[in-house]
């Protein structure tokens, strides 16, 4: 696991394994703070507490982006509350046992052995878009949709950071969700995102390492010229140039299905 300090209040650990991001967030040294999304292997989840508490990050609560398993594995690290959003909410109380399956399905093919079950407990549905404070400040929340038909983008104002969810990345090419109208809703989530990019320096997102303002804005670029393409063209639709490997392609095949779900 790699760790960044993009900010004073903002450090970012990168997972070994999918590169999935988890990021500290606070508002001055003697805030709250909130873990926002996961790391995945054991001993990454066992070192972030460490990790928070020499960058003194006391973390009061975690937030996950969306619903994917990769991304709720918080309360693994840190016992304490759970923040999702509404939609996202909704989504894990249809189906409780679906993180549970997805990630031990995960394990068993990578032979990973935990010490204890995730258990996700109790969360807070928070309304989105809306605000959460921590320490004093507000983070801004988000409606982002397309990925899944749940989640939230987070903005922390004061650093002038964008956490994206599974958005904007360096390694994947837009992955749909397998729901009606998800290219549509994806195609308005970087509508909404390219606005917040004026405002920040930074942006994480859910897979790959963060980016400064000018390469995530050329990320949104392709991605929203791959997702028309893929409305006109289907399977024929370029991918990203930088985003062509074999894994890749296979995404495509998925979103080639999906883009045709109405």
């Amino acid at each position: 696991m790699r760790v960044v300090a993009l900010h004073q209040d903002v450090v970012v650990a990168i997972s070994r394994i999918y590169q999935t991001t988890a990021t500290l967030v606070r508002h001055g040294e003697a805030g709250e703070a909130f873990l926002v999304d996961s790391p995945i292997l054991p001993d990454e989840l066992e070192l972030l507490p460490a990790v928070a508490q020499q960058a003194g990050f006391g973390v009061a609560g975690v937030l996950a982006t969306h619903r994917d398993w990769d991304h709720l594995l918080g309360r693994l690290a840190f016992d304490v509350p759970l923040g999702v959003a509404e939609s996202t909410g909704a989504a894990l109380q249809a189906d409780l046992g679906a993180v549970q399956r997805e990630l031990r399905a995960f394990d068993e093919e990578h032979y990973v052995s935990r010490p204890a079950p995730l258990g996700l407990g109790a969360w807070q549905a928070l309304p989105v878009p809306g605000r959460l404070d921590v320490g004093g400040a507000e983070l801004e929340l988000h409606d982002v949709r397309g990925h899944t038909d749940d989640g939230m983008a987070v903005v922390v104002p004061w650093a002038r950071v964008l956490l994206a969810g599974d958005h904007l990345s360096p390694v994947e090419i837009p992955a749909l969700g397998s729901f009606p109208g998800a290219l549509g809703f994806y195609l308005e989530t970087l509508d909404r995102l390219e606005a917040v990019l004026d405002g920040v320096d930074w942006v994480v997102p859910g897979h790959g390492e963060p980016l400064d303002g000018e390469r995530s804005l050329a990320i949104l670029r392709d991605d929203r010229a791959y997702l028309q393409a893929l409305r006109e063209r289907g399977a024929d639709a370029p991918l990203p140039l930088a985003r062509r490997s074999g894994a890749q392609r296979r995404i495509h095949a998925d979103n080639v299905a999906r883009a045709g779900m109405g």
